[in-house]
């Protein structure tokens, strides 16, 4: 579900972002368009890839003696499944992902832009030269930024991207907790008095966290997620920049043979 899901999520972004199209890029400003840009390309990902993730769950869990059996199987759990809850069962679980990827995608993107047109501009400083500022800043930095060697975009958007990523989990750090505990109850055959407890909407679920376990409750696993997040964020978005500006190199040679 990574490739589909993360190509759903960065076009999105990107056509949120910056298409004149949008009506983020319209009315929102440089300081608040990542955020909620950010925000809504995960929500259209998670909610894209939702279906999807549903069977393969459960064709894993499904019993059979061959790969047709289990593609049965699943297929047949699936239309029992819609035809009781209808078709909004395929996106049960949604909102428990939507409420820990949705603030984290926010935040990142916000923290990934402002921290990339600060090494941007501290590159241009370095030079002696000023960015061209015609209309917006952003648009000034992007300029900026298209004339960029692959290193230096490669270098800037890792640093951006470990930064914001990292910043992003730790913020974000009570929602995984509560998700992971959800699950962890749902899933579990015996339920106890405390899983009784902690079940109901997310925030109340956080409160029953903190008044059972105080702040570090919240934050418990804190350090081996950010060493996780931090690096795979940082690799991520440093290929999706290099990527498209190679294709953007192919493409523009293209058109100038053509010429």
């Amino acid at each position: 579900m990574t490739i589909p899901g993360n190509i759903i999520y960065f076009t999105g972004y990107d056509y949120l972002r910056y298409n004149k199209k949008s009506p983020i890029a319209q009315r929102l400003n440089d300081d608040t368009a990542p955020l909620v840009a950010g925000s809504g390309a995960r929500i259209l990902a998670a909610a894209a890839v939702s279906p999807i993730e549903l069977f393969r769950t459960r064709m894993q869990a499904s019993t059979g003696n061959s790969a047709t059996g289990h593609l049965a199987n699943t297929f047949r759990g699936i239309k029992d499944m819609v035809n009781a809850s209808g078709y909004s069962a395929l996106w049960r679980g949604l909102t428990l992902t939507l409420w820990r990827d949705v603030p984290f995608s926010g935040i990142y993107w916000w923290g990934y832009e402002t921290i990339r047109g600060k090494l941007t501009d501290l590159r241009e400083t370095r030079r002696g030269r000023t960015l061209d500022v015609r209309g917006s800043r952003t648009q000034a930095r992007r300029r900026s930024q298209s004339q960029e060697n692959h290193t230096e975009t490669l270098t800037d958007s890792f640093i951006a991207g470990a930064v914001s990523g990292g910043f992003a989990s730790i913020v974000t750090m009570p929602f995984d907790v509560g998700k992971t505990r959800t699950q962890v109850y749902r899933d579990s055959p015996n339920a106890t008095k405390m899983a009784a407890a902690e079940q109901g909407t997310m925030i109340r679920l956080l409160w029953h966290i903190f008044s059972t376990e105080g702040i570090q409750g919240l934050w418990k696993g804190w350090i081996p997620r950010t060493l996780k997040v931090a690096p795979a964020c940082a690799i991520m978005i440093s290929s999706y920049e290099v990527g498209k500006r190679v294709f953007r190199s192919v493409n523009e040679k293209s058109r100038r043979d053509m010429d």
